[in-house]
């Protein structure tokens, strides 16, 4: 009986990561369409150096940054493609997630401050601890730009 339980508890840990982490990234995915309608009026631009700047009294550097980890069944799955190769399609999500909360945190630390435009927006990412082979232990993105009224 002992053995079964050793056998069977790394796939009840991998369900179980599956299943609540599924849960909170479907919320999560809520809150973040949400957050996106409310902040839609705030325009984010990339000008070209050749292109002249709108006018603006001030300026100031706005931030938005979060750190997204893997459940076990991304994980799980992203050990299981290693062997193979190819598209890790479970952790597009995880990248997706991470990609617009941080351009969201972005716009509402804007939108407190009373910035009428974000400009020249970029983006930095970075992997936080190590797995060693199991993939990415958790993942921050950074995104940046220069909020003007």
């Amino acid at each position: 009986m002992e053995d079964l339980i050793f056998i069977l508890s790394p796939f009840f840990v991998i369900g179980f990561g599956y299943l609540i982490g599924a849960y909170f990234e479907k919320q999560h995915y809520e809150s973040i369409r949400k957050r996106e309608r409310q902040t839609l009026h705030l325009p984010v631009v990339n000008y070209g150096c050749k292109q002249p700047l709108p006018e603006a009294r001030e300026a100031r550097l706005v931030v938005g940054e979060v750190v997204i980890s893997p459940d076990a069944f991304k994980t799980f799955v992203l050990a299981l493609r290693n062997l193979v190769g190819g598209r890790v399609t479970v952790y597009e999500t995880l990248l997706d997630r991470a990609r617009r909360e941080s351009l969201l945190r972005l716009k509402e630390e804007a939108i407190a401050w009373g910035a009428t435009q974000v400009l020249n927006v970029r983006y930095e990412t970075a992997t936080i601890g190590n797995s060693s082979q199991q993939g990415v232990a958790s993942l921050e993105v950074i995104v940046y730009g220069t909020a003007i009224r």
